[in-house]
């Protein structure tokens, strides 16, 4: 059981600290706070040391409740939260060994082969649960630099109520990311923006900031912005700790990390009482946090294109949370994580190597985890890690199947979608051109 009282009431505050305090429901409702911050809780509940010492004993749905529930307390009955977790987490999240040192986590196994289903099946629920009662449309609005947007289309398809808007940088995903966000149809619609993920992100802000248009629509956002998608993804660590055959000797956690709500998610559940050893941030060639990390100077700068482009952030949104989570101090922070820059050349020969020697298919951005987490391991010899197989290699079969000349296999899931028409509407980095696409969805 948990050390506080499972009734108690949740709060957060935004890291503006210009708004009030607000609820879970109105944290999941609202996205971002008026201040235009993030929402952070008040607090982060501490698990029981009998919880994590009998950790095996559980089941996937009891250990999801026991970790989220502090942060809802009685805001959805408890009845219907393990209901939204058993719908939420209704796939695998096997642990692979891959070698001597290190293993891989699959978060693949959901519907759209990526770790955000987790997030946006989780958001998707527990926003359908409170607006249940409400007359009122809700646009959810998101900017997705790979699988968010595939994921968010999937977990909110045909909800009741709810419209879907996805931006997303044109050529910069991959064909199978494009083809599960832009083909659904329904309350599920595609802008394709002529500019990078950063620009997604900038017009997506603009419009919560835009006071005339949330008159007009009621806007929420279903990026790692929000708690909802945020804080279910401490799951997956949990999940691995559970399956650690050395619980005397924690694993290192390593995450590719594009914008940081995923290993922010981590970091939390470490405060919490997850035992690890580490953690380590692997990024392609946006670099601003290995900098950061190396110089203590925190310099934003504009994201540039790699194979794994889920990672493409120059500016990750999710960062200012793990600052948050550290009081700011760089010396704590600095402690408990590392951060490399894989560059693709690098990734290219990592899913090459390990596909040959180990039999194991890698996709750019687990290879990027993967490598990261060898360069840590190697002067690090008396550790074991774990990385986070974020998405199935399928979806960027396009960038693999050259690397190790052979075809990567097909899921079912994938093979109907390969036929499907891609319907999107194409605009220019103009939020003046955004606005205008959002009022016309007004119903």
């Amino acid at each position: 059981m948990l050390t506080q009282n499972l009734t108690t009431i949740m709060l957060y505050y935004s890291l503006n600290h210009q708004s009030p305090k607000v609820s879970f429901k109105e944290a999941t409702i609202k996205g971002l706070a008026s201040d235009k911050g993030l929402y952070f809780p008040e607090r982060i509940p501490v698990l029981s040391n009998d919880f994590l010492l009998r950790i095996d004993n559980y089941s996937k749905d009891e250990i999801a409740y026991r970790i989220i529930q502090p942060y809802i307390g009685n805001e959805i009955p408890e009845k219907e939260l393990r209901k939204i977790i058993t719908e939420t987490i209704a796939f695998d999240f096997p642990l692979v060994n891959v070698d001597n040192k290190i293993f891989s986590l699959e978060l693949f196994h959901g519907p759209t082969l990526a770790f955000k289903d987790v997030g946006a099946r989780f958001m998707s629920r527990c926003l359908g649960y409170f607006m249940k009662d409400n007359n009122q449309q809700v646009t959810v609005l998101v900017a997705t630099s790979g699988d968010t947007g595939g994921a968010v289309a999937h977990g909110f398809y045909e909800v009741e109520g709810v419209n879907v808007i996805i931006l997303y940088p044109s050529g910069k995903v991959s064909n199978v990311q494009e083809l599960q966000l832009t083909t659904l149809g329904r309350n599920i619609s595609a802008i394709e923006v002529n500019g990078r993920f950063d620009d997604c992100q900038r017009l997506v802000k603009q419009a919560f900031a835009d006071h005339e248009l949330n008159k007009a629509l009621f806007l929420t956002s279903a990026n790692s912005i929000n708690v909802a998608r945020w804080l279910p993804q401490q799951f997956y660590y949990f999940f691995a700790y559970q399956q650690w055959a050395d619980k005397n000797s924690p694993p290192v956690f390593c995450v590719p990390s594009g914008n940081f709500g995923n290993i922010c998610a981590g970091l939390l559940a470490h405060q919490s009482g997850l035992p690890a050893t580490h953690f380590i941030a692997a990024c392609n060639a946006n670099k601003v946090v290995p900098e950061y990390l190396n110089s203590g100077n925190y310099q934003p700068k504009k994201a540039v294109a790699t194979l794994s482009n889920a990672m493409d952030v120059g500016d990750p949104s999710n960062f200012v949370r793990i600052l948050e989570l550290f009081h700011k101090e760089f010396g704590a922070l600095s402690k408990i994580l590392n951060s490399y820059s894989i560059s693709d050349e690098e990734t290219k020969q990592t899913i090459n190597n390990v596909y040959r020697k180990n039999h194991y298919l890698l996709d750019p951005h687990g290879a990027v985890g993967y490598l990261s987490l060898q360069r840590y391991l190697q002067s690090h010899p008396e550790h074991k890690g774990i990385f986070l197989e974020t998405a199935h290699p399928i979806k960027f079969y396009d960038a693999v199947e050259p690397i190790i000349h052979e075809k990567v296999p097909v899921p079912d899931s994938i093979t109907t979608l390969l036929g499907k028409e891609k319907k999107s509407y194409k605009m220019e980095v103009d939020y003046n051109l955004l606005k205008e696409y959002l009022l016309s969805t007004k119903t």
